[in-house]
């Protein structure tokens, strides 16, 4: 996949290009990233790509032909481009899903300064926010975007480390613990240490459903709860009891490996 950013600040992104996963995907050829600088393409005979709003108003907005022809200058018959702006759907795992899915070169215009000329929406395909708050301008945004993107490309990180992530399977993740066993009087679950993997997915799910519940109530509203999913539910509410296999191990003396 190919990912274009239209920018007035591409050095914000060599950071960001040149670490971790997405340094990993890119030299493994999972996807190539390329950043436009917009102000190559103002005609503007002091190089301005921005410009007082008619009619008046505080602040700047950003020009119509720089952009327009930026994004001209990139777009194929192919691309889908995207548009950050306050207007859009609210950004989420789904829609990550979704641009992979559409498209195999996706193209993201960052706006800056007060805004830009309105005409410029005729010329995307969508507007995408990635929440209720303002930014200095769209490069951050667009670095949440093509980063949640590219980590679900094939190649680009292990495929079983994405299934159980948060919001995948419309629930936050379980909790997850590393060694030691016990660090400041702060203990990891003996179920962990089990073996038993039957209980330890049931443990994981039930985890999953409390956090989900306590934490985001809009996505457990809207998440279809399995028979098994409200019997797990119904664990918690009566006190999350001793399960039974920890009740019979008990029983039978055995003592978890620590």
């Amino acid at each position: 996949m190919k990912i274009t950013i239209l920018t007035l600040f591409p050095e914000l992104f060599e950071g960001f290009a040149g670490n971790s996963i997405i340094k990993r995907a890119i030299s493994k050829g999972v996807c190539k990233l390329e950043f436009v600088n917009i102000r190559d393409f103002t005609k503007d005979k002091y190089g301005r790509v921005d410009t007082p709003p008619v009619g008046g108003g505080a602040g700047l907005v950003m020009k119509c032909q720089p952009v327009v022809d930026a994004l001209k200058s990139c777009k194929k018959p192919n691309s889908k481009t995207i548009l950050m702006s306050p207007r859009g759907a609210t950004f989420n795992q789904q829609t990550a899903h979704r641009f992979i899915k559409e498209t195999e070169h996706l193209i993201i215009v960052c706006g800056h300064y007060e805004g830009l000329d309105e005409r410029i929406n005729n010329y995307v395909d969508e507007q995408i926010s990635i929440g209720d708050f303002i930014l200095t301008g769209g490069e951050i945004a667009s670095m949440a975007i093509a980063d949640s993107v590219i980590r679900l490309l094939d190649g680009a990180i292990s495929e079983e480390s994405t299934l159980e992530e948060s919001f995948e399977n419309g629930l936050l993740e379980y909790p997850q613990y590393t060694e030691p066993y016990e660090f400041e009087g702060y203990k990891v679950p003996d179920i962990l240490y089990s073996g038993n993997h039957a209980a330890i997915k049931k443990w994981r799910q039930k985890q999953s459903l409390k956090i989900t519940r306590e934490y985001r109530k809009d996505l457990f509203n809207s998440y279809k709860l399995s028979k098994q999913d409200l019997k797990l539910l119904k664990e918690i509410d009566d006190g999350d009891k001793e399960a039974d296999w920890e009740i019979k191990a008990k029983e039978k003396g055995h003592k978890f490996m620590k």
